[in-house]
């Protein structure tokens, strides 16, 4: 499992290996070792009209919640 974390380091959930290929092949990366993405509203749009499944949409809003956005980071346990 893939776990997920904020900028505070709280833990937000976890996420399967495919998902995470899914955000790796989606999203851009400043280097290989890059493990942090920033989402808002529109980066889940994008997400979806790529063809991400719904239960990781639903995950990433809910964690997105009220914010305008938020950097995410990932970690293999």
């Amino acid at each position: 499992m893939i776990n997920l974390y904020d900028t505070h380091k709280r833990h937000l959930g976890t996420i399967t290996e495919a998902q995470l290929q899914f955000l790796i092949d989606s999203m851009e990366e400043e280097s290989t070792t890059d493990q942090d993405y920033y989402i808002e509203p529109a980066t889940l749009d994008y997400l979806e009209a790529r063809g991400a499944s719904e239960e990781l949409i639903e995950q990433l809003r809910g964690y997105l919640g009220d914010h305008d956005g938020l950097t995410i980071r990932w970690e293999r346990s």
